[in-house]
């Protein structure tokens, strides 16, 4: 069975460079460009995987999106990765209390964001 990520990114061009990476890898790949349509599929999608996501975004930023999902995030186990140019110790610390397992800065290696994709959506 296929696993489906979810890419949270207000740039439609990171969205297309990792759904390029995901899909080759041989994941499903769903895109979202901002954290309140990010946080209606995380609601709406009961199958996913992973979520990837940016901090920065225009409606609702990344870290505001985990804490409107944490309750989701945490019943259904789903990880979350942050993706962003961030690198703010702050940052990074309200992102993992909100429920982010992992943290890369852009621009990204791919064989880097598949080796956390892999270890994060691996079966028991």
């Amino acid at each position: 069975m296929t696993k489906k990520i979810l890419i949270v990114d207000d740039s439609s061009s990171v969205r297309r460079q990792v759904a390029g990476a995901l899909t080759t890898a041989g994941f499903e790949v769903l895109e979202a460009a901002d954290g309140v349509d990010g946080a209606a599929q995380i609601r709406g999608q009961t199958d996913l995987a992973l979520v990837i996501c940016d901090v920065n975004m225009p409606r609702m930023n990344g870290l505001d999106m985990l804490d409107d999902v944490r309750s989701e995030l945490a019943s259904r186990s789903l990880p979350v990765v942050m993706l962003t140019t961030e690198g703010q110790p702050e940052a990074m610390a309200r992102a993992k209390k909100s429920g982010a397992k992992g943290w890369i800065v852009k621009p990204f290696k791919e064989h880097l964001l598949l080796g956390a994709v892999r270890k994060l959506t691996a079966s028991p």
